[in-house]
């Protein structure tokens, strides 16, 4: 039966509420209103919080447009700085290591030893 033609209803008639009638397909939509999407602050991303905080407050798009900018910009500074201050941090350590295994190495009564061995042998080379 799906070969058979779609039979035609003629579109109903409906009062409007000005007391004019129109045809139901030629009706005005409804008015559903404004969409608007209420969301707080703390429920938006962390990349967009700076942007609501600074549209919110009436800075306008020049705080918006520096806290896009800037924001990435200064996430990458700080991570600069941490892996270098990380890198001091090792180095520090390893020289630290260093000096520690020197000292322990002289202070004992080995590098007494061989402090002795090594001036012994800078009188023989001596004379």
């Amino acid at each position: 039966m799906n070969h058979l033609p779609v039979p035609h209803h003629p579109p109903g008639v409906v009062r409007l509420p000005d007391g004019t009638h129109v045809y139901t397909d030629q009706a005005p939509a409804t008015y559903t209103g404004p969409q608007v999407v209420h969301q707080h602050i703390h429920q938006a991303a962390p990349d967009k919080t700076v942007q609501r905080i600074a549209l919110g407050s009436g800075v306008g798009a020049g705080a918006v447009a520096a806290g896009v900018y800037f924001g990435p910009l200064l996430v990458g500074a700080l991570t600069a700085i941490a892996a270098n201050i990380a890198m001091l941090a090792f180095l520090a350590l390893v020289l630290g290591w260093c000096v520690h295994t020197v000292v322990k190495s002289a202070g004992s009564s080995e590098g007494a030893a061989a402090v002795k061995n090594a001036r012994r042998l800078a009188r023989r080379r001596r004379r």
